[in-house]
């Protein structure tokens, strides 16, 4: 089921010039963020990169069948398969049990969903005129939709509920372990691969009362509601996951028979699970590459704002232009420009700053291998030119 509805706004030139004027004030606010962005990512990445290198190389790998005290406080690497024994896991709203490392529930409701997109005209004179229109459709949310967020033009055809079955819910085994290793919540946060649990009758007679009586069973999930297969607004859906035992690797600090995060000099701590047997080597690779993704991911993102923030500074200029929309266009078109290549240069530079503040030696050493490439260049084209030049 979707609704459309279709809306018409405009703004006068004066009104743009003056939006546009606000929004030299966020520009600058966001160009000092871009620059702390770049400055904090570029010290982050050289710590945590010096971190993975001192991991890498204190790390001993240890059979996990045993614990060896002699191993205590050092950054330890073990593989093997992780039980939780015969421990019974329980949700004690819905009395879904199961033996496994862990237990989840996920709720969902069905809502309206609010949609909406914008279409801008440039017209004669420096206005513009606006056509946006606005979609709402019933979906599945595990989030309950707030309906005051919606256009208030249309907000009480599209009402949602308030209230929301159950929250979201998690029981991990109290006796999870890996051969002699207890392990702890923060190691078991990081495994992944749970599989859907299917809910029984059995299941359905074991939940609280006040409960029972609302639930239909429907394809192993729980269902509130008058017909799964066609469902209607504030109908619920709860499916519940598993983590069964499985084999793992891990990368953490041994604390007497349990393991817990490795804080290096440099860096934030080391705390590793990868599924199967993986060897210490690969894990400190795909930390490092996780680490190279993230940084230039943050790199891009100073520089979008930095973009973002030169881009708000010059719109006026485009604003202005826009009493005929066609020079408008091209100045936007070449402030935008601009500003990307401002912000280009502006983001080597202040990499380049980061990089010399966290490691000056290494950054100067740098600056001199390119000089002298410069260098070496230059005087490779220019004797190539004299060669070139006719004798007389």
């Amino acid at each position: 089921m979707s609704d459309d509805f279709t809306e018409f706004s405009s703004e006068s030139w004066g009104g743009r010039i003056l939006s546009s004027l606000k929004g030299i004030l966020f520009g600058i606010v966001l160009i000092p963020i871009s620059i702390i962005l770049l400055f904090w990512n570029e010290n982050r990445a050289v710590t945590t990169a010096t971190g993975l290198k001192e991991g890498a190389a204190a790390v001993v790998s240890i059979a996990a069948t045993a614990v060896v005290p002699a191993n205590d406080g050092k950054l330890v690497h073990l593989s093997g398969q992780v039980t939780s024994g015969d421990e019974v896991l329980k949700d004690p709203l819905f009395g879904v049990t199961a033996t496994g490392i862990r237990l989840s529930r996920s709720v969902e409701m069905y809502q309206w969903q609010e949609d909406k997109s914008s279409e801008t005209r440039k017209k004669l004179g420096g206005g513009t005129e606006t056509e946006t229109t606005y979609s709402y459709k019933q979906v599945w949310s595990d989030k309950l939709i707030s309906s005051a967020n919606f256009n208030p033009n249309h907000r009480d055809e599209h009402l949602n509920p308030t209230a929301w079955l159950a929250e979201p819910f998690t029981v991990i085994g109290k006796n999870v372990r890996l051969g002699a290793f207890k392990l702890p919540a923060g190691v078991i946060a990081k495994m992944h691969g749970d599989e859907t649990l299917a809910a029984t009758d059995e299941d359905l007679s074991k939940a609280a009362p006040d409960l029972r009586a609302k639930l239909k069973l429907a394809a192993g999930t729980f269902y509130v509601g008058s017909d799964p297969a066609t469902p209607a607004l504030g109908d619920a859906r709860v499916s519940f996951t598993v983590l069964t035992p499985a084999v793992w690797s891990i990368i953490a600090r041994q604390n007497a028979d349990t393991l817990e995060p490795y804080q290096p000099k440099e860096g934030s701590t080391i705390e590793r699970v990868e599924a199967g047997t993986v060897s210490a080597e690969l894990m400190f690779k795909h930390a490092a590459s996780e680490n190279t993704i993230l940084t230039w991911g943050l790199r891009l993102g100073g520089f979008a704002l930095m973009a973002l923030g030169l881009g708000l500074i010059v719109s006026p200029l485009s604003v202005f232009a826009d009493v005929i929309p066609f020079l408008g266009d091209i100045i936007g078109f070449g402030g935008a420009l601009a500003a990307m290549l401002l912000a280009f240069v502006g983001s080597i530079i202040v990499i380049a700053v980061a990089w010399f503040a966290v490691r000056p030696l290494l950054t100067v050493a740098l600056a001199v291998v390119a000089a002298a490439a410069l260098v070496m260049a230059w005087r490779h084209g220019h004797s190539r030119s004299l060669q070139a030049k006719p004798r007389i």
